[in-house]
C-alpha cells in the first residue's frame, strides 16, 4: 500500500483523537509541555497498537466487531460527556478544573481507537504489512493531540468555568457523530 494512502488513514483516524485532546486542553488544571506529551502519547499509543490487535484478529471476528464497536465508543465518549457536563454545571459558579486522570486518559483513548481497530482488521484482509500503518498512525495522532490540547489550552482562557461543560459536549458530539456513521 503506498505510503499517501496510509498517511491519509492516519488523518481520518487522528481527528477524533484531535477532538479528545482540545477536550482535554479545555478542562485538564496546570497544563505544562509534561501533560501536553501524556496525552498526545496515550491517544498517540492507543491508535497505533490497535491496528496490531486488528491485524491479528484478522478475519474471523469482523463481523462480530462490526457489530457493536460504535456503541462501545459511543458508551463511553457520552458517560464521560455527561459526567463533565455535570461537574462543570455543579460548580458553575466557580472555574473549575479536572486533573489528569490516567483511568479517564485510558477510555478516551481507547474510545477513540476502536476503528483503528478495524482497520487493522480491514490490512490483515487485504494481505497488508501492519507496522508501517502503525507507526504512521501513531505519529500522526501524536502531533495532531498535541496541537489539540494546545488549543483547547487556549480556547479556554476565553470561556473560562464553562470549559468543562463544553469539554463534555465535545465528547458527547464525537460519540454522536461515531454512531451516525455506523448506521
Amino acid at each position: 500500500m503506498e505510503f499517501y494512502v496510509i498517511f491519509f488513514i492516519a488523518i481520518g483516524l487522528s481527528v477524533d483523537s484531535f477532538a479528545v485532546a482540545i477536550s482535554n486542553g479545555l478542562t485538564v488544571e496546570d497544563l505544562n509541555i509534561g501533560k501536553h506529551f501524556i496525552i498526545a502519547l496515550f491517544l498517540a499509543f492507543f491508535q497505533g497498537i490497535m491496528p496490531f490487535f486488528g491485524w491479528i484478529m484478522g478475519e474471523s471476528i469482523e463481523g462480530y466487531i462490526r457489530n457493536f464497536d460504535h456503541w462501545v465508543a459511543f458508551a463511553l465518549l457520552f458517560f464521560i460527556g455527561l459526567k463533565m457536563i455535570y461537574e462543570g454545571i455543579k460548580h458553575r459558579d466557580k472555574e473549575r478544573r479536572q486533573r489528569l486522570q490516567i483511568p479517564v486518559l485510558v477510555m478516551q483513548s481507547l474510545a477513540t481507537s476502536i476503528d483503528a481497530f478495524v482497520v487493522g482488521l480491514s490490512f490483515a484482509f487485504l494481505k497488508e504489512h501492519i507496522l508501517l500503518p502503525m507507526i504512521v498512525i501513531g505519529i500522526t495522532t501524536f502531533v495532531f493531540s498535541f496541537i489539540g490540547v494546545e488549543i483547547g489550552k487556549f480556547v479556554k482562557s476565553s470561556i473560562g468555568k464553562y470549559a468543562e461543560v463544553l469539554g463534555g459536549m465535545v465528547l458527547i458530539a464525537i460519540g454522536v457523530k461515531i454512531l451516525i456513521e455506523s448506521f
